[in-house]
């Protein structure tokens, strides 16, 4: 069967501590590859770099960081690093959760999809505290789930999200993305010329959750593994929809 090929990736940038845990115990599966951000970009979705170069700096064989998105990172890596393409993909871990509506502006979950709209099984994992001390749980797991993908793989455009509690973990539950259960929040504050700037956070406003949720997992103590779909078509909705386009064509004929 060969030497396993995997590519590692985050969004917290090439010396986050996630990260480094994550390649010391992959290194256990075969030939790791890290190719990330040079810096944080946290926050920074699927988004990619357009108006400005892409750089990468050459640390040794297995390591290069990159002057860009998360996305940038994987893309570099499997059109001009790498030499073929990986039998794996996994991006983080990542010091916090990336649950509900979250994933949507991830970074670390960006990077998996990424991989996945490439044909590559992948998957994102996440320790859901904002200052975690211990990734060697996470890391175990990915371990594990990683073998798993490798022998069986992933069905075609799909890509893993991963969110381990932090602490004791009491099992693992197959969940779908959770519903909004978070407040947005902007907090004014000034600079010393008087001028207002702002910073954005969030905090949960209940957590009455559907059980079957990311949410609900993390909250009963389960590592919470959620499939996503690079398909963001809404299938239902084809049906419903179809019931406007007479009108809308006669909108455009007339």
């Amino acid at each position: 069967m060969g030497i396993k090929r995997i590519l590692l990736t985050n969004d917290d940038g090439i010396g986050a501590n996630g990260l480094n845990v994550l390649e010391r115990w992959m290194s256990a599966l075969g030939e790791v590859t890290v190719v990330a951000p040079d810096s944080e970009r946290s926050g920074s979705s699927q988004s990619l770099t357009l108006h400005q170069p892409l750089r990468v700096k050459v640390i040794d064989e297995h390591h290069y960081a990159v002057g860009g998105t998360p996305t940038d990172a994987v893309i570099l890596a499997l059109y001009q690093v790498l030499r073929g393409k990986p039998d794996l993909v996994v991006s983080g871990i990542n010091p916090g959760g990336n649950l509900g509506e979250n994933l949507i502006y991830s970074g670390t979950v960006a990077a998996a999809q990424e991989a996945a709209l490439h044909g590559i099984p992948s998957f994102a994992v996440s320790l859901v505290a904002r200052q975690p001390q211990d990734f060697d749980g996470a890391a175990a797991f990915a371990v594990e789930l990683a073998q798993k993908v490798l022998k069986e793989g992933l069905p075609a455009g799909v890509a893993l999200n991963v969110n381990v509690p932090p602490g004791d973990i009491r099992g693992v539950r197959l969940t779908r993305q959770s519903q909004k259960i978070s407040q947005n929040l902007v907090c004014e504050k000034k600079d010393p010329r008087n001028r207002p700037y702002y910073w954005l956070d969030e905090t949960l406003a209940h957590r009455n959750v559907e059980v079957d949720s990311d949410y609900a997992a993390i909250f009963d103590h389960e590592i919470s593994v959620t499939p996503l779909e690079v398909d963001r078509t809404h299938y239902a909705s084809l049906n419903h929809l179809s019931a406007w386009m007479p009108a809308l064509q006669q909108t455009v004929k007339s």
